[in-house]
């Protein structure tokens, strides 16, 4: 057998976690049912590895007068199950006992009422539990319901067939085929073989073996046997007294039901698992080059360029506010300033407001960010097919939603320094008020000596520079200097708002790609390593 000589590769405990966490991994991306039945295989495994491993349940399974009945009192030494001719006589599912110590609670989880110790014949059955089933092709569907539940559970399967029906589609295409990965834990008995001429039974024997071969059950034992003249039934019972003594069809059924569980996966997927390896994630130049067009769709549509120009205008605002003459700076105070209307660029406008004041986006630019991020999406899945190409997309636009108000957070919150006062503005601005305090002062002396020609009073002595009196000068020079220092001023505010600018401008792309990454990005990310975890397990579990 191929699955019990085989000496590497993983263990099926190992094997039962993989299905597990393949069908933990695949949940909300296949069928419900898929997954379930995975669950459930590894469910099933975990019980029977739990319950005794010193016994073999093996089933006799066909149809209704293929003579399963008669061919399990034949290997029991005595007359247990009732036998019929033409209509099925066996309702329940019986079991005989060989040794059957410890095997109770084995029989229970089976849901077996009717035990039978028989007498001991033959080669040493000891440990062997024998199963007469129900008919598979019972007119009564409580019945097929029994098979059915049944041939999941059993670790050997022995099908008997009889001549007449061998070749039934029925049990062909419902039983044996679907069941192709489990041919280490079957075998096939065409019973009745007394009814056929001798040179007829190899006739019939070579055409199963060739039914069997197209169901994929190549390499499955066959055996011609009679129940009523015994031809056959010592090679019968020593294959199950093999199969017993190696106390192994236990495992290799669950190792088969983890490998037909896996393939189903697989197959639902749509992935072509087989033959191809796990799809890596993107590297960071190839997640750089994804986030890129995505970057400039959702700063379009965050008003960026608005932003940046503002932040360039709001910083000559403020420094000629500022830095600006004293006799005509107020004026620019009834001005609004550009990043104030926007309500960003401080803490407080952030916690009052809320949200930035630039305008929403418009029709164009949000179908210019929903085409990104489909192309995010579209060139994320293009390695995959089926379901987790799906589940790729989706994951691209999971978050969608949030995006808007995301990157509003981020052009408010990344601004917040926009507003910061450069430390000369305020040197520039006490230099300013004392130009003022000094054409002021000249502008009072001169209004003093003014009073005292007009009230004819004797003028005090008056200092000059050069000819020129020095009220003269400090009124003059004052109003000269804090004009030139407003304009020098203002032409360093000018470079002053093109370097902020182009700052805010880098640091506002930067936060916009941190939040594309976050909610676009990602998600993306996270379902393709889910799905190379999946793929992964898959193989594992398959190995």
């Amino acid at each position: 057998m191929k699955l019990l000589r085989r000496k590497e590769g993983p263990s099926l405990d190992s094997r039962l976690a993989a299905l597990l966490e393949a069908a933990e991994l695949a949940e909300g991306r296949l069928p419900a049912d898929v997954v379930s039945q995975a669950r459930a295989v590894a469910e099933r495994a975990g019980v029977r590895r739990s319950l005794s491993v010193d016994h073999t349940v093996a089933a006799l399974a066909g149809a209704t007068g293929s003579g399963k009945s008669s061919l399990f009192n034949a290997l029991a030494g005595d007359e247990l199950a009732a036998v019929g001719v033409t209509r099925p006589t066996t309702s329940t599912a019986q079991a005989a006992l060989w040794d059957g110590a410890g095997a109770g609670p084995l029989l229970d989880w089976l849901e077996i009422p009717q035990r039978h110790a028989p007498a001991a014949v033959g080669p040493d059955f000891s440990g062997l539990i024998l199963l007469d089933l129900p008919d598979h092709d019972s007119i009564r569907l409580a019945h097929r319901l029994e098979v059915d539940r049944l041939v999941e559970l059993v670790d050997l399967l022995v099908w008997v067939l009889d001549p007449q029906k061998y070749a039934d589609a029925a049990v062909h295409e419902r039983y044996l085929r679907p069941l192709a990965g489990h041919r280490d834990v079957m075998v096939v008995v065409l019973n009745q073989i007394d009814r056929l001429p001798p040179d007829a039974v190899d006739r019939c024997l070579r055409d199963l073996r060739r039914l069997l071969d197209d169901d994929g059950l190549t390499g499955v034992p066959i055996l011609g046997a009679s129940a009523r003249t015994g031809a056959g039934l010592a090679e019968l019972r020593a294959l199950l007294a093999e199969r017993v003594a190696e106390r192994r069809s236990w495992s290799a059924r669950l190792s088969a039901d983890v490998s037909a569980a896996a393939d189903h996966l697989a197959d639902q997927s749509a992935d072509h698992l087989a033959d191809r390896s796990a799809a890596p994630l993107p590297d960071a130049g190839a997640v750089a080059g994804l986030g890129k067009p995505l970057t400039a769709a959702l700063s379009e549509a965050a008003g960026v360029p608005l932003v940046v120009a503002a932040v360039r205008k709001g910083h000559r605002h403020r420094a000629v506010v500022a830095t600006g003459w004293p006799v005509t700076k107020w004026v620019r105070r009834f001005r609004p300033d550009p990043l104030r209307r926007l309500r960003i660029g401080t803490s407080r406008d952030l916690e009052i407001v809320g949200r930035t004041s630039v305008p929403v986006a418009s029709a164009v630019q949000k179908a210019q960010v929903e085409t990104a991020i489909r192309d995010v999406g579209e060139a994320a899945a293009s390695d995959l097919d089926g379901v987790w190409a799906a589940a790729v997309r989706q994951a691209a636009r999971s978050r969608a939603g949030e995006l808007a108000d995301a990157v509003d957070r981020a052009v408010a919150t990344t601004s917040l320094g926009a507003t910061r006062r450069p430390r000369w503005w305020r040197a520039v601005g006490m230099l300013q008020w004392l130009v003022f305090a000094v054409m002021v002062a000249g502008g009072l002396w001169l209004g003093v000596l003014f009073g005292m020609d007009y009230l004819r009073l004797p003028q005090p002595p008056l200092p000059t520079l050069g000819v020129v009196p020095w009220p003269t000068v400090l009124l003059g020079g004052g109003a000269l200097a804090g004009v030139l220092i407003a304009l020098l001023s203002r032409l360093a505010a000018w470079a002053g708002g093109q370097r902020r600018a182009r700052r805010v401008a880098k640091d506002l792309r930067s936060a916009i790609a941190q939040v594309g990454a976050e909610y676009v990005l990602e998600p993306v990310k996270g379902e393709l390593a889910r799905h190379t975890r999946f793929t992964e397990a898959i193989t594992r579990a398959r190995a």
